[in-house]
């Protein structure tokens, strides 16, 4: 499926237009995401050349890599151009951030144990891992009342 994007600041509301010969399953759960209230469940991010909206519950973890912000589903790995700051700001309060880097979704940790010089490391239901720094430790055990 091609898809356009316009930007125009002259406009009041953003609107969408779909050109369809008939309406598909893809193009009516399209319909119902634009439609939706609550946009702050989705999230558009980038593979290659693709754009997808991915819902935050399906996110196991935002972490900058190589100067870009990446995305961690189960299975995929996509980039998004908003700096970190600006993604946790968006965020549910499932999400917490572990260090400079990188934020977890708490709902997708499947252990959290020591690790070295008083630090600890997280690792999510996908096999994902990473430190939690000293900085964000007392966060990080507030939030699960440690």
């Amino acid at each position: 499926m091609k898809v356009n994007l316009f930007v125009s600041r002259d406009i009041d509301q953003p609107h969408a237009d779909i050109h369809t010969n008939e309406l598909t399953d893809n193009i009516s759960k399209a319909i119902n995401i634009l439609e939706s209230d609550d946009q702050n469940d989705m999230i558009a991010v980038k593979k290659g050349q693709d754009i997808a909206l991915l819902e935050l519950g399906d996110i196991f973890m935002f972490r900058v890599e190589e100067k870009q912000v990446k995305v961690f589903s189960e299975n995929n790995e996509y980039v998004i151009k908003k700096p970190l700051y600006q993604v946790e700001e968006t965020l549910s309060s499932d999400f917490l951030r572990i260090s400079k880097t990188t934020i977890i979704n708490m709902k997708k940790i499947k252990r959290v144990a020591p690790s070295l010089k008083g630090m600890m490391f997280v690792e999510l239901k996908n096999g994902l891992k990473d430190n939690i720094s000293r900085k964000y430790l007392p966060d990080f055990k507030n939030a699960f009342d440690l």
